[in-house]
């Protein structure tokens, strides 16, 4: 009988990693953080500090520096969150910032200018896919492809953290 439970002992430990990083798998496929980087073009879903997938995006039709007014054509930059999601957007699917944050609001009021709203992940809507890949089009907002938005909308929950570097 001691050998039985011996054996059985290795045989758990010899299937335990495998077992244990079914469930770490799982974890790492829900994103707690997304990173886009304005200039390279880049969206990054993490886990933690493990990049579980990147995608190539576009954005505002003016996009070089931080967004200073409605209707500049900037993509802002700085710290946010997912605070909705859209299964209804003109664009396919869409998941809302918190733009403006308090930062956005009182660099703008300095300016006399208002912020702006409404700063969208989204995909293409009924976009071509193909006009998507040759330039910025967006009004300040980060687009992605039809696809790419449905997995992006299913993986990332709202309240998730989104920061956005030049």
């Amino acid at each position: 009988m001691h050998k039985i439970n011996k054996r059985n002992l290795i045989i758990f430990l010899i299937f335990l990693p495998f077992l244990s990083s079914k469930k770490i798998l799982a974890n790492q496929k829900k994103p707690n953080l997304v990173v886009i980087w304005k200039r390279k073009r880049v969206l990054a879903l993490y886990n933690r500090d493990k990049l579980i997938k990147a995608y190539r995006i576009r954005l505002g039709f003016n996009p070089k520096g931080q967004k200073q007014k409605e209707g500049d054509g900037r993509t802002p930059e700085g710290k946010y969150f997912i605070t909705h999601k859209n299964p209804y957007s003109k664009f396919f699917l869409s998941l809302g910032l918190n733009y403006p944050n308090q930062a956005d609001r009182t660099r703008a009021a300095g300016k006399g200018n208002n912020p702006g709203s409404d700063i969208y992940i989204h995909g293409l809507g009924k976009k071509n896919i193909f006009l998507h890949y040759l330039f910025d089009w967006t009004n300040g907002c980060i687009a992605v492809t039809n696809k790419e938005i449905e997995e992006i909308y299913k993986k990332v929950d709202t309240g998730t953290v989104v920061y956005i570097y030049s």
